[in-house]
């Protein structure tokens, strides 16, 4: 292999690979012309010279400083005592063909982070506006209220009562919803510890199933497990936040759900380390579109009928940010007229002896 096929030439290399050529050329040339055996040498040697510094001068002064420009940008470098170390160090190392590597990386980098900046600013735009929604609900029926009860409402027995419980429920969806916003806030900064233990997820999964059954006689909603899935199954997890993320899941199943309709859990070994827990609805299901931002705060599939049923529209965010603080995974599968299914995965927890 030539050296004009080597990788990395450096300026110095490439200004003594041109000045020898265009010395030899220019050595031949004075060789046919003269006679005297002294003349190509000297025409070689002072072509060498003259080729090899005008070359490298070349180099160094206009293509290496715009490349050592162009890397002082990438790599955010100023003009210290670094400069001489990157020049002489890096610089010499790179071929034209990497340097071109180099920014293209560099510039997918930087195109792939604009992107995510764009994104993260359209979810802070939401964020807030959908923040600001979800407090003006409240904070204008409470208004709404009070203004009429001072207006002299106050003292109509036959709505005062009426309208001082109408605006204590809308106090009470105020603090839950700050509620939810602290704890959120909290999970996402680690301020909430996971303390983990074994327990059975059938029997936590039954106490949350405990906690609804009015709601769910009323609504004539069974609750019950998928056949094959009753046996126990040990988890290692935060009992308490678990318990939450089933509440919240079972909650969302029964605000959604079809009258007459079924609340299924399910518990499955996906292997030697983990547990996979589903539950399952069979009510109107939710559009595809919506299945990628369905665990956004504030993201609502159904504005319209989120706003008659109520909520703070965090349960969902709260799952997620509960199941990955365990660093777990969540998803939902849904289907529109068949039904949803949120599933999250636990890692398996260790049957004492006294157990077995």
């Amino acid at each position: 292999m030539s050296l004009l096929d080597t990788k990395n030439l450096s300026p110095r290399l490439l200004s003594f690979i041109t000045a020898l050529i265009v010395s030899s050329v220019n050595a031949l040339f004075i060789l046919f012309l003269h006679p005297l055996w002294y003349m190509p040498i000297v025409v070689f040697v002072l072509t060498f010279i003259t080729t090899y510094w005008l070359y490298y001068y070349t180099l160094q002064r206009f293509i290496y400083r715009k490349i050592k420009l162009i890397y002082k940008f990438i790599y955010q470098i100023k003009a210290t005592k670094k400069e001489e170390f990157f020049y002489n160090n890096i610089l010499p190392q790179k071929s034209i063909e990497e340097v071109s590597e180099d920014v293209q990386k560099w510039a997918m980098q930087r195109s792939i982070e604009i992107d995510m900046l764009k994104a993260n600013e359209q979810f802070r735009k939401e964020f807030l506006m959908n923040l600001a929604h979800e407090l003006r609900t409240p904070i204008f029926s409470i208004q709404g209220y009070v203004d009429t009860l001072l207006g002299g409402a106050l003292e109509d027995v036959s709505v005062n009562r009426k309208f001082l419980t109408n605006t204590s429920k809308s106090i009470d969806r105020l603090v839950r919803l700050v509620d939810d916003l602290d704890e959120i806030s909290k999970l996402e900064s680690g301020k909430i510890p996971i303390i983990q233990e074994s327990f059975i997820i059938q029997e936590l999964i039954r106490d949350a199933y405990e906690e609804f059954s009015l709601v769910a006689r009323d609504k004539n909603i069974a609750l019950s497990f998928k056949k094959g899935t009753e046996r126990p199954l040990q988890v290692y997890a935060d009992k308490q936040k678990i318990k939450q993320v089933l509440i919240n899941l079972i909650e969302n199943a029964l605000k959604y759900g079809t009258e007459g309709g079924n609340i299924t859990a399910g518990c499955y070994e996906m292997d030697d380390r983990h547990v996979y827990v589903e539950i399952s609805d069979d009510g109107p299901g939710i559009a595809e579109e919506h299945l990628s931002r369905i665990f956004e705060r504030f993201y609502r599939a159904d504005r319209s009928r989120s706003r008659t049923i109520g909520g703070t529209g965090l349960g969902l965010a709260i799952v997620k940010h509960i199941v990955e603080a365990h660093g777990q995974t969540v998803n939902v599968r849904s289907k529109i007229g068949v039904g949803s299914s949120f599933g999250f995965t636990l890692e398996k927890g260790h049957i004492s002896k006294s157990n077995q």
